[in-house]
């Protein structure tokens, strides 16, 4: 076999090599399905809250509030099988909101970011919410019309207790 002949297969068994590297990467990054006990409510600083919408599969977190109609008693959980670093974006969504990162054992967690007022974004691209890289690890977030956080004292620390 020629030099050049062999360069070419070698380059594509390369390029081969790197698409599967990249789908059993891109695989493996995205979250599933949670499968077991997700709770439906919540309770923070001695207020109890009935989730409006959960999101428990990918398809559900990556639509979230999108086109929904969102009022001020509005809340959604985004569960996600373990704890991962996931950022949030508002494409499509009908009013600023706040969102809560929290990562939980049991039927508790601990708050550990908050993003206040996050802006609806009509148009692609949008900003995404902490920036991409710096996500906190939470297997759960909550997301409510912007001002819940403040009204009810969440912060980082604040301990969620879920039903």
């Amino acid at each position: 076999m020629p030099s050049s002949e062999r360069i070419a297969l070698i380059a594509s068994a390369a390029v081969v090599v790197l698409l599967v590297g990249y789908a059993v990467y891109s695989m493996a990054s995205v979250p599933g399905s949670v499968t077991g006990k997700v709770p439906t409510s919540f309770s923070v600083n001695g207020r109890s809250y009935t989730f409006t919408y959960i999101a428990t599969t990918q398809d559900e977190r990556e639509t979230g509030l999108m086109n929904k109609p969102i009022t001020n008693t509005t809340t959604m959980l985004f569960a996600f099988p373990s704890p991962i670093s996931q950022p949030f974006w508002m494409y499509h969504t009908n009013t600023s909101l706040d969102m809560i990162w929290v990562n939980a054992a049991g039927d508790s967690g601990k708050v550990v970011y908050v993003q206040d007022d996050a802006q609806p974004c009509p148009n692609l691209p949008c900003p995404t919410y902490p920036s991409s890289g710096n996500a906190p690890l939470a297997n759960y977030v909550i997301e409510a019309k912007a001002g819940f956080a403040g009204a009810n004292g969440i912060l980082v620390g604040t301990t969620i207790v879920f039903a």
